[in-house]
């Protein structure tokens, strides 16, 4: 072994962190209450678009529910905060 190698166990961390992700996933069951269920029945009643907006990380995030509603049947576009008032509100309908 030389210096640039490491006794660092991948497998084991990996596997770890896949434990770690499965157990948050898991508690996040307790989570979804009368919430989910007006936020579903929001997009579902929506005669227009779903517009999804955000900055930073959560934009990026944004970016893809927007992408992937809009890809499974359900009319969206992400608006960045910042662009909207610059022009990008006159993209949004009544109707959405």
């Amino acid at each position: 072994m030389n210096a640039n190698q490491t006794t660092f166990d991948f497998i084991q961390s990996g596997q770890r962190v896949i434990e770690i992700e499965a157990n948050a996933t898991q508690a996040l069951k307790a989570r979804i209450d009368g919430n989910f269920k007006k936020a579903c029945e929001l997009v579902l009643q929506c005669k227009g678009r779903v517009i999804v907006t955000g900055m930073g990380k959560s934009g990026h995030i944004g970016n893809k529910i927007a992408a992937t509603l809009a890809s499974t049947g359900t009319p969206s576009f992400f608006v960045h905060p910042g662009e909207a008032s610059h022009g990008d509100l006159g993209m949004i309908t009544g109707d959405d």
